[in-house]
């Protein structure tokens, strides 16, 4: 359908507007099931967060995604579309589509070749359904007429009576995330959840960070825990060590419950008898740094000793009285620190808050407040941990609305 060059605007059943993840699955079973759909999206290159995830091979799900695996000031919210839409369901469609992929970790799955090979898949599937694409297309303007919404668009004005927002949040702003669903959703009298960083690198104060700053690139599995808004959170997960703060799987897990002034305490030697470690020291001629070498990187061992015992760093073990090595086993088992930040959108994988999910349909992602006006992915007030989660998310409120327009 060519784009209209009159004021007449073109006339569709769904209009949906953001060709990612989300945006793509929702318009593809949407367009398969009969209805006329129009994806309309700002950027020429459609899909970039999918092409750039999992370094370039698309962590696309998790086999064990459930509603456990999700924040969000609405915790029971993601359950029905989880429901009615899993990972075994998204897998089908990828082994349809002749897709190699492979599990790396705690039910992660990856593509073998290429993210590029899920893009293609969903714009297979959006053909199939008829889609009709709008792309490096710009929306000036969204409204409601009687029993349709007008988008005014720079390929023409659009007529539609379902609309479905699935622009994104704010995160990785360099491949075109802006706050155009936000503003759509408080247009129509939505509240949102303050976005906020999420998936990210946390940072300190140079003060606190100094003693630490030359261990960039030292990383170490660890336990890391947090209290935040919605509870307590735990994981045992690879930390980074950076310039100005932490990063790694564990860092990135926890600060999705991570809130300013709470602080995180990190064991750094997991499941480690350090009371049989203490009565040993006898028979331990070694310097601090030395033995703790046996348990950490060598950097951090000799960095973590000079800054914990100060001129008994010097000393051997066996020469050092008890109470100052169950203070050092301490400092290492209950590391607790504050961060003073993030690295901010600019480094965040995904958005934390979003639309307010009170206000919408769990079942078919409607708003209860405008009815016909839909949101799903990552706009929604749902984020999923690292690995695979926030993908399915994607793919289940899609479907979750696509069913129901």
């Amino acid at each position: 359908m060519p784009a209209s060059t009159s004021g007449r605007p073109q006339a569709f059943d769904v209009a949906v507007v953001g060709a990612g993840a989300a945006g793509m699955m929702c318009a593809a079973v949407a367009g398969q099931r009969g209805r006329r759909v129009v994806l309309v999206d700002h950027s020429a290159r459609i899909g970039e967060k999918i092409r750039i995830s999992g370094g370039g091979r698309c962590n696309f799900t998790n086999r064990g995604a459930g509603p456990e695996h999700f924040v969000s000031s609405n915790p029971h919210f993601c359950r029905s579309a989880l429901a009615g839409y899993n990972a075994s369901h998204f897998v089908d469609l990828v082994r349809q589509h002749r897709i190699g992929f492979h599990e790396k970790h705690r039910g992660q799955l990856f593509c073998d070749r290429s993210a590029g090979d899920i893009i293609d898949m969903l714009e297979a599937e959006c053909a199939s359904g008829g889609v009709t694409w709008r792309r490096e297309t710009s929306i000036a303007s969204v409204r409601r007429e009687g029993e349709h919404f007008t988008l005014e668009t720079s390929a023409g004005p659009i007529a539609a009576r379902r609309l479905v927002i699935a622009t994104g949040g704010l995160s990785i702003p360099k491949i075109g995330a802006t706050d155009f669903g936000y503003r759509i959703a408080r247009q129509f009298g939505h509240t949102i959840v303050e976005p906020l960083p999420g998936l990210v690198p946390l940072t300190f104060a140079a003060p606190i960070w100094k003693p630490f700053a030359e261990l960039a690139g030292v990383s170490l599995t660890a336990d890391i825990e947090c209290v935040g808004p919605y509870g307590r959170a735990m994981f045992r997960e690879d930390l980074l060590f950076t310039h100005r703060g932490l990063s790694g799987p564990a860092i990135l897990q926890i600060s999705n419950h991570w809130r300013a002034g709470a602080m995180l305490a990190i064991d750094l030697v997991p499941d480690f008898d350090w009371d049989a470690w203490v009565a040993d020291k006898p028979g331990r001629k070694v310097l601090a740094a030395t033995a703790l070498a046996d348990l950490l990187p060598r950097r951090l061992a000799t960095t973590w000793s000079a800054k914990q015992l100060g001129a008994d760093a010097g000393r051997p073990l066996a020469d050092m009285p008890d109470r100052r090595l169950r203070d050092l086993a301490q400092s290492l088992s209950r590391w607790q620190l504050s961060p003073a930040g993030t690295e901010g959108f600019r480094k965040a994988e995904v958005t934390l808050g979003g639309v307010d999910t009170r206000e919408m349909s769990s079942r078919t992602m409607e708003s209860r407040i405008a009815p016909g006006l839909y949101f799903i992915g990552e706009v929604v007030d749902v984020t999923g941990w690292l690995g695979g989660y926030n993908f399915q998310w994607a793919w289940s409120s899609a479907v979750a609305c696509a069913r129901a327009l």
